[in-house]
């Protein structure tokens, strides 16, 4: 295939799907893009009619049936826009992976370890809901706008979307490994 006009990524983590009045898209955030400037990158891939949405097993299949923590290589155009995240018509979208056994939690940064590569989020001030999330070498680490930021700058205050494993130790508090740390506004 011609790749003058396409850019593929391999490997990338559907992080949401929506269908509405104004079309269709797939946010995808991917590391292994061989013509992209970046390493950690998120593009919202804009789906149409012609986009082919196919399984593990090349079956074609519907926009429905993909979700967030699915592993995807995708072929979209090189025209994007420059906006934040940046938008691509999408070609093709191949699910190479399930889903990842993973959670999502929101919550307020109370505690941050420095040593150890840690932090303690609280949700709605209810104690109930305190994790030390332990932070992976390969975790993304991102800023309110979505662009990479250091553990260093994570601090007590700030509120945060943690994309985390799906199992937690019986200790309190519980802990988990984030894969993904993203500041919200």
């Amino acid at each position: 295939m011609d790749n003058t006009f396409l850019t593929q990524i391999t490997n990338g983590t559907i992080e949401e799907v929506e269908t509405g009045r104004n079309g269709s898209f797939v946010l995808v955030s991917y590391r292994d893009c061989p013509n992209c400037s970046r390493d950690d990158q998120t593009i919202r891939l804009n789906v149409s009619d012609n986009t082919m949405i196919m399984d593990e097993n090349r079956n074609r299949i519907p926009l429905r049936d993909l979700g967030r923590g699915m592993t995807v290589n995708a072929a979209f155009s090189n025209a994007t826009t420059r906006s934040i995240p940046p938008q691509a018509a999408a070609y093709v979208i191949q699910v190479v992976g399930g889903m990842r056994n993973e959670d999502v939690t929101v919550g307020r940064i109370v505690d941050v370890d420095r040593r150890g590569r840690s932090f303690t989020t609280i949700s709605d001030g209810n104690l109930s809901t305190v994790i030390r999330f332990n932070v992976a070498d390969n975790a993304q680490i991102l800023n309110g706008m979505g662009r990479p930021m250091n553990f260093e700058n994570l601090v007590p205050g700030l509120r945060v979307r943690v994309r985390h494993a799906n199992f937690m130790t019986m200790s309190i508090p519980p802990q988990t490994t984030a894969f993904e740390v993203r500041v919200i506004r």
